[in-house]
């Protein structure tokens, strides 16, 4: 068995989760959602720009952060390489898996032109169909799902959030629908995230001055993953009792990072403040990486990304992700034990 021991020191929190490699592992994931999962399917996009993708590998790479996401960190727990972008799959580089998550989507169709999850499970479908993926890869598969805050962005767009119980309702049921779509196509373990704290994001917690949390905000979230945790308990029952689906809990991994480091910092720690975004656009109308006609940076950068929880106003940076991910490894532990 070729074991290869990679060491890196950006964190203690990637120390912890960046380490062996596998090569004789059978295990592959299938990876299904939205920017905090993509690595690299939105090739028309910001991910593609500098600065991000600083921190790791030193250059844009197709992640909307400085360095890694929620999909590098668990590949890594799961001892394998980052699956493959569907964008560049071919014959030869699916040993580990694929990555459909495409930046900006959702449940259902958002302003983004790309693939929302239907469509993401319609390509996985297409592969087995294709024998690209055979039978044998998905007996050890592990799906990841990561969609709905997109959702609730365009529905704020559209109105469709003054009857935010109807939607919160639809969408929920799609997700239970896409889980089940997983599962049927021979996926055993499925494990979707719950909805993060909305209100904590730098792009809404602005209206607190970015000192706090919004927790009417927050409220959406929670409501969300109430309706999500009940319908995967629903689809387990479905399955005989097994413990097929399960649920990683972004939303209280995110608010126990945040104040974690917050009382670090009280401690004279590094780290910035949690709810400031180390990557910001100038306008609303600006995002990070966004230049003008003469090539001029229309955003802000902040002096050491790697000390940002947030890298950009909607997203974790690799430390970010590297505080979190180890809040949600006893849930991760059953996608390997059960």
């Amino acid at each position: 068995m070729l074991v290869l021991l990679l060491i890196f020191r950006e964190t203690e929190g990637a120390k912890k989760t960046y380490g062996v490699y596998d090569s004789s592992n059978p295990v592959k994931l299938f990876i299904f959602g939205d920017s905090y999962v993509d690595t690299g399917n939105f090739v028309h996009s910001e991910s593609y720009k500098v600065p991000n993708g600083i921190t790791y590998p030193g250059k844009p790479a197709g992640r909307f952060c400085d360095g890694r996401n929620l999909a590098d960190y668990l590949a890594s727990y799961l001892k394998i390489e980052t699956p493959t972008p569907y964008a560049f799959i071919n014959s030869t580089n699916m040993q580990c898996g694929v990555n459909f998550g495409y930046g900006g989507t959702g449940v259902f169709s958002t302003s983004i032109d790309g693939p929302n999850t239907t469509s993401q499970i319609d390509s996985f479908q297409k592969l087995i169909e294709q024998n690209q993926i055979i039978k044998q890869d998905l007996q050890s598969a592990i799906a990841l799902v990561n969609a709905g805050a997109n959702d609730y962005t365009n529905a704020l767009k559209d109105g469709k959030f003054l009857n935010l119980p109807s939607f919160r309702d639809s969408l929920v049921k799609q997700i239970a629908v896409n889980l089940k779509r997983i599962h049927s196509l021979g996926i055993n373990k499925v494990a979707v995230t719950l909805l993060q704290p909305v209100g904590c994001l730098p792009v809404l917690n602005l209206i607190a001055l970015r000192l706090e949390c919004v927790d009417l905000l927050n409220a959406v979230s929670r409501d969300h993953n109430k309706l999500l945790l009940q319908a995967v308990q629903d689809l387990n029952q479905e399955t005989g009792g097994q413990s097929v689906f399960i649920t990683l809990d972004l939303y209280n991994s995110f608010l126990s990072a945040i104040e974690t480091i917050k009382k670090q910092r009280a401690e004279n720690s590094t780290w910035m403040n949690p709810l400031q975004p180390c990557c910001e656009g100038k306008t609303l109308a600006d995002s990070c990486g966004t230049v003008d006609d003469n090539g001029s940076k229309r955003y802000s950068l902040c002096d050491t990304p790697t000390l940002s929880f947030f890298w950009d106003v909607v997203h974790p940076s690799q430390k970010g992700w590297s505080a979190i991910f180890p809040l949600l490894q006893s849930s991760i532990g059953q996608l390997i034990t059960t």
